[in-house]
C-alpha cells in the first residue's frame, strides 16, 4: 500500500521514507528519552530521530557542501545509501567528508567570518546527533546562557542585560573571544563531552567531524583546533566549551549574560570592571586555552557598547534601541536588493523588500525608541523616489509623470529640468508630493515606523 503523503516545511507534499525500522511516524513535537549510555548512536539513528533530522536540514535549506549534493537532493540520497551508512554508523566506521571553507562579511563590514560547510549528508547525521545530545547537556546548562538551546532566545539575553542595569550594573565588562569557533581545544572539548557520554562511537564521530579537515581552492587542510561554524553541531558543542566559564562567573557571584561567544558581564564601577576583565580574561586564556580580543574587549557604559544587535538609553530606566551598527547593516542589505532590482516596478521592489524588513522588525522588535524606525521608513522611501527618477530619464518624461501626479505643467517643468541629481530630487518636495508615504503603503511597503507604533506607546 502506499504511503501516505506528509507535508515538508517547505509547503510540498512527500512521502515518508525509511531511515530505520520498526519506529513510529508520530514524531511531532516529541522529545527524545535519554538513551543507555552504550547505545546512544542507536538512538541518534532511530527512526523517529533521523525524521526530526531530516525535516530540519530541509528546512534549513543551506549550500551543498564539498560533494555538490543539495539539500533537494537528499531524499534520493538516502532513498539508495541510507542502510549502508547506517550499518557504518552502528559499526563506528563512517567517515565525514571535509568542510567546505566559506567567507561571509561580518556585521559592520569589520572584515570576514569563516564558515565551514559539511556535505547535507554530514549536516543529517549532525542534526541527528545534535538532538540525542541536547536533553543530555542542556539541563545542566547555567541560565544565563541563551544561545542556541531551547526555549531561550537573544531577546531573553537582551532583557536580562536591562535589568542589571535598572538595578544599578551600569557598567559593562564587554568580552571578545578572538576567532572563537577556531581555537576551541579538540582534546578538551572532548573530555567535556566524555563527561556524559559514554558510548565510544559517538565519541569518535564527533571528534572526526572535528577533525575532518576544511578544504580550500580544491585542497583539504587538516583541522587541529576549532569547531567550524555551519555544522548543527558547532552551536551545542561551543555551549558544552564555555559552559565552564559560565558556572566560574556563577561561583564567583557576577551578573552576566551569555549567548554563544558574546559575553556580557555587569558591575558598578569602572574599576570593578577593569578588575574582572582582568581576572575573566586570565580565566579564559589559562584554563579554556582560548583568546580574548583586547582591542574588542572593553569595560564601558552599556549605552556606549552594542549587545546582540540593541544598545540602551542612558536614562535612569534604560530604554532599549537598536545599535547604529546595526542599522547600518540594514541599510547595507537594502542597497543590495535595490541593486539587484534594477528595472524592477516599484512594487515587484517592495515586495522582495518587505521579507526583510518584516524579519529586521521582528527581531528589534524590543526597542522603544521610534526615532530609528521613521528615519528608516523616510530613507528607504527616498531611495525608492530615486529609483523612479532614474527609471523616468528624460527631462521632459520627468516632467510628464509629475503633472500626472498632481504637479502644475509649469511647477513639473521647473522640477524636470533642475539639473539637480537623483538622491537630492528624492529628497525635494516635488517628488515627497507626487510620491507621498500613502503611495508605498498602497502598493502593500511594510512600515516599519506604523508596526512600531501599532504595539508601543513611548515616543
Amino acid at each position: 500500500m502506499a504511503e501516505k503523503p506528509e507535508s515538508t516545511p517547505d509547503g510540498s507534499r512527500r512521502n515518508r521514507r525509511e531511515y530505520g525500522s520498526g519506529v513510529s511516524n508520530d514524531t511531532a513535537g516529541k522529545e527524545n528519552s535519554h538513551p543507555e549510555a552504550e547505545k546512544m548512536i542507536e538512538e541518534a539513528v532511530e527512526r523517529e530521530n533521523m525524521l526530526r533530522a531530516y525535516r530540519r536540514v530541509v528546512a534549513n535549506r543551506g549550500s551543498a557542501g564539498v560533494d555538490g549534493m543539495r539539500v533537494d537532493q537528499l531524499e534520493g540520497e538516502l532513498k539508495t545509501h541510507w542502510r549502508e551508512m547506517k550499518e557504518k554508523l552502528i559499526e563506528g566506521t563512517y567517515r565525514p567528508q571535509p568542510v567546505k571553507r566559506v567567507e561571509i562579511p561580518k556585521p559592520g563590514g569589520s572584515g570576514k567570518r569563516q564558515l565551514g560547510i559539511p556535505t547535507v549528508t554530514d549536516r543529517l547525521i549532525q542534526q541527528a546527533l545534535m538532538q540525542v545530545l541536547t536533553p543530555i547537556f542542556d539541563p545542566g546548562f547555567s541560565e544565563h546562557s541563551y544561545g542556541f538551546r531551547p526555549k531561550r532566545s537573544a531577546h531573553q539575553a537582551v532583557e536580562k542585560a536591562r535589568e542589571y542595569m535598572e538595578a544599578g550594573y551600569r557598567w559593562v565588562v564587554d568580552i571578545d573571544l578572538e576567532k572563537f569557533f577556531d581555537r576551541v581545544n579538540h582534546d578538551m572539548l572532548m573530555a567535556r563531552v566524555a563527561r556524559k557520554v559514554k558510548d565510544k562511537r559517538v565519541l569518535k564521530l564527533i571528534r572526526m567531524y572535528l577533525q575532518a579537515g576544511i578544504m580550500e581552492e580544491g585542497v583539504v587542510k587538516a583541522s587541529r583546533e576549532g569547531t567550524p561554524q555551519g555544522g548543527p553541531l558547532s552551536p551545542l558543542l561551543s555551549n558544552i566549551i564555555l559552559d565552564d566559564l559560565d558556572k566560574e562567573l556563577e561561583k564567583r557571584g557576577h551578573r552576566f549574560t551569555r549567548y554563544a561567544d558574546d559575553c556580557n558581564i555587569y558591575v558598578k564601577s569602572q574599576r570593578a570592571g577593569e578588575r574582572v576583565l582582568e581576572s575573566v580574561s586570565r580565566f579564559i586564556e589559562k584554563k579554556l586555552k582560548l583568546k580574548v580580543n583586547l582591542s574588542k574587549s572593553a569595560v564601558d557604559r552599556p549605552w556606549l557598547r552594542k549587545f546582540l544587535g540593541y544598545s540602551v538609553t542612558a536614562h535612569k530606566k534604560p530604554l532599549l534601541r537598536v545599535a547604529p551598527q546595526s542599522v547600518l547593516r540594514l541599510k547595507g542589505k537594502i542597497k543590495a536588493v535595490l541593486r539587484s532590482a534594477r528595472g524592477w516596478s516599484i512594487g515587484r521592489t517592495i515586495d522582495t523588500l518587505n521579507p526583510l524588513l518584516r524579519g529586521w522588525y521582528q527581531y528589534y522588535s524590543l526597542a522603544e525608541t521610534k526615532n530609528v524606525f521613521r528615519e528608516l521608513d523616510s530613507w528607504l522611501r527616498r531611495r525608492l523616489r530615486v529609483i523612479l527618477w532614474r527609471q523616468w530619464k528624460r527631462p521632459r518624461t520627468r516632467m510628464k509623470r509629475l503633472v500626472a501626479r498632481g504637479l502644475t505643467e509649469a511647477h513639473a517643468r521647473l522640477c524636470a529640468y533642475n539639473g539637480r541629481g537623483p538622491w537630492w530630487n528624492a529628497g525635494a518636495q516635488h517628488m515627497n508630493f507626487a510620491f507621498p508615504k500613502r503611495y508605498f503603503d498602497e502598493l502593500g511597503m511594510f512600515s516599519l515606523l506604523d508596526k512600531f507604533s501599532s504595539v508601543h506607546v513611548i515616543s
